[in-house]
Order: C-alpha cells, then structure tokens, then sequence
C-alpha cells in the first residue's frame, strides 16, 4: 500500500504570487497576510503573530472604506516593529511587503473611498443611468440578489417607477452591467457619487 504524499507547504513566495495576483495594493497586502496567517507564520514571537493579526483587522477596514488615517499609523508603526523585533526571516518579509505597499499612495486614497483598480468593491457601486434605461428588464431578470426594482415598460403606458439598485441587497457580481443593451448601468466610486453635481 503505498504512502499517502504530502502536501507541499506553502513558502513565503507563494504567498507573495497569490498577492500579486491583485492589482490594489491594499487588496495584494490583504491576501499576503490572510495566506501567510494561513501557513508559513509560525506564530511563535509575539511582535510577528500579535502584530499580523492587527495588521489584517486594519486593512480590512481600509479594503472596506471604514478606515482613518490612524489605521495608516497603527500599519506603519506595526511594520516597524516587527522588522525590528521578528525572530524569523518570514515575518520580517511580511512587514517589508506591507510597508512597501503603504507607502504606494493607495492606501490614503482608499481612506478617501477610492480604489485605483476598482478591486475593492465596499468602495463602489452599481447604479443605472435613468437616460440611458429603456426600461427593458433584462438587468432585473439576471438579478440572483433581487437587488434591483422597477417594472418593465409597455406600450401606450407612462407612470411605470424606473429601474433602481437597492444597494444593500447588491452583492456587486456583476451580471446587470453585463446584460443591459443600452449601457445603463455603471459601477461607480462611492466617492463620485456623492461629489455635488455640477451646475
């Protein structure tokens, strides 16, 4: 009977091609440290295991437009420390990569609710262009979440309530923007839409 193979561990270069995977800083910073919590983090020094659990609590506050520019503080002074104080190689690799990316720009961006890579969906949203939709349905048809209202226009009749996002329900897959003949349908940064209209 033959042996059963193990499983290859994953090593800090796999975690940082996973990362790389993404295009935004902060969501690249988000999967290193979810996939170095994962496996390759010992968890044996305090200032490396404590440190990468604050580290991922802020930057899903950032990923999810809930941050301040504190929790940019907290990042970099978490980074500091365990590049000083890590007993090991990976989570001196770990803070190097974080801190690299902070210093990108994007993260204070995101404080601003924006993301450069429209990766971070918490920062956007679908919403359909009343000019442009011509009341077919077809977006509501496609909607698993059934996020979006309205009812489809017929002939010879007016007053129908136009076609609208409920963005609570949206879960952001997409499907809507993909169907809609017209175009109607944008994904937006939740930043543009509350800038005033010009007049």
């Amino acid at each position: 009977m033959s042996e059963e193979k193990k499983p290859t561990p994953i090593t800090m270069k796999d975690v940082q091609a996973k990362a790389e995977e993404k295009k935004c800083p902060v969501q690249q910073t988000l999967v290193f440290i979810e996939e170095f919590m994962a496996e390759p983090m010992c968890g044996r020094c305090f200032p490396c295991s404590f440190g990468s659990y604050e580290m991922r609590i802020r930057i899903k506050k950032i990923a999810g437009g809930a941050a301040t520019d504190e929790d940019i503080a907290r990042l970099k002074r978490i980074t500091s420390n365990m590049l000083k104080a890590s007993m090991c190689k990976k989570g001196k690799d770990t803070a190097k990569f974080i801190a690299e990316k902070i210093e990108s720009g994007e993260y204070l961006r995101h404080i601003g609710k924006e993301c450069s890579e429209k990766e971070c969906n918490a920062l956007f949203e679908y919403i359909i262009i009343p000019e442009k939709c011509n009341s077919c349905g077809i977006c509501k048809d496609v909607c698993k979440d059934n996020a979006i209202t309205g009812e489809k226009r017929k002939p010879y009749l007016s007053g129908y309530p136009p076609f609208e996002i409920a963005q609570r329900r949206c879960t952001k897959c997409g499907e809507c923007i993909k169907v809609c003949p017209e175009g109607a349908i944008e994904f937006i940064s939740i930043s543009e839409e509350k800038k005033p209209a010009r007049v």
